[in-house]
């Protein structure tokens, strides 16, 4: 068995830049996050009753479908697997396998905004999720719950709940560990999986970096000082992005808060296990996980070229580890790829052209 990898310390990584800040805070009225066409907002309970969301795209090619419809439709379900009638790719017995994208810690499922509709449009239904504190879905009173068991038992609700008895997983940083732990619970809910810039090692100059702005006090006061701050902790990983990449990335990241102001769309909260170092940069636990995984079912792995989280040498302890895993490195990126790079791209499609 390969030695696990030994992460390079942190105690020369500097905390990310703060926001900056005005001293007469404009007021924002709410609004829709950026337009993206053919997607059903689903919205399901959690076994301990909290309101969850999601994004349902249908395959593109599949007639029955009503696009002029979805854009509008929601779906609501309070009971334990209870049925989402009225989801658009339900209806199609010969239907491939569905794709379920989750996003990574301070994300949410707008993340997916332009690889969903890619994805979809290769004839596979795509799910994008908000996991419960994120986004769309409910922040839960119980920080404790912030954890990948309970997002794993989330997504089984969802997938229960829609009937979906298989999928493929594309996991983005939490979202990989995510996939990871239901691999523990039930690997038969999993056909295969794509982990995006994540394993079961990882370095702790990443988590320094990420530990040093997540859930710490951020009130823009401006759609451009968000976009500046978004920026700031971003940059290192995407250096090439133009000022209208940020722009985008802040209005996915931050809505008007009830007094009108910017807050950022997460629960400060689901930083506690990251800062109190529960979360380590391995375990023989998460190690066992993604073993599994790779054993059992077709996986594989996208990393950015500069990510400081999934550094060269936690990449290679994987791919020794999982032999029959496929790879591709992302260039001029970190963490994590977006998906909709051109060499990740064509590796998500080449992955998914090879399964039901």
């Amino acid at each position: 068995m390969a030695a696990a990898v030994q992460p390079p310390g942190a105690a020369d990584v500097p905390g990310a830049p703060g926001c900056r800040r005005k001293d007469s805070p404009q007021r924002f009225e709410p609004q829709d996050l950026p337009s993206v066409p053919h997607f059903t907002p689903i919205h399901y309970s959690s076994e301990d009753g909290l309101t969850l969301y999601a994004r349902d795209y249908a395959p593109v090619d599949t007639a029955a479908v009503d696009t002029a419809a979805v854009d509008t439709a929601a779906v609501d379900t309070a009971a334990a697997g209870a049925s989402m009638a009225g989801t658009p790719a339900a209806a199609s017995p010969a239907a491939r396998l569905p794709v379920i994208c989750i996003h990574g810690l301070t994300r949410n499922c707008a993340d997916f905004d332009e690889f969903a509709p890619l994805v979809a449009g290769l004839g596979r239904r795509v799910l994008a999720l908000d996991v419960r504190g994120r986004g769309h879905s409910a922040r839960d009173p119980n920080p404790d719950n912030y954890n990948p068991q309970v997002y794993a038992a989330d997504v089984e609700r969802l997938m229960a709940g829609l009937g979906i008895a298989r999928a493929i997983f594309v996991g983005t940083s939490m979202g990989g560990l995510i996939t990871m732990t239901l691999a523990t619970r039930d690997i038969g809910l999993i056909a295969a999986a794509v982990l995006n810039d994540i394993g079961p090692v990882v370095s702790d100059k990443g988590l320094a970096r990420i530990a040093g702005y997540t859930g710490k006090p951020v009130r823009p006061a401006s759609w451009d000082d968000a976009a500046r701050y978004v920026s700031d902790i971003n940059r290192c990983a995407f250096p090439h992005n133009p000022d209208a990449e940020w722009d985008k990335w802040a209005r996915r990241a931050f809505e008007p808060d009830a007094g009108g102001r910017l807050a950022p769309r997460y629960d400060p909260h689901i930083a506690i296990a990251l800062q109190s170092g529960k979360l380590r940069p391995t375990s023989l636990q998460s190690r066992m996980a993604f073993r599994r995984l790779a054993r059992e079912r077709p996986l594989l792995l996208v990393r950015g070229a500069l990510s400081d989280l999934l550094e060269a040498r936690q990449a290679e302890w994987m791919r020794r580890a999982a032999p029959s895993m496929r790879y591709v490195e992302v260039p001029d990126v970190g963490h994590a790829p977006m998906l909709t790079e051109p060499a990740a791209l064509a590796a998500v499609t080449a992955f998914l052209a090879g399964l039901p």
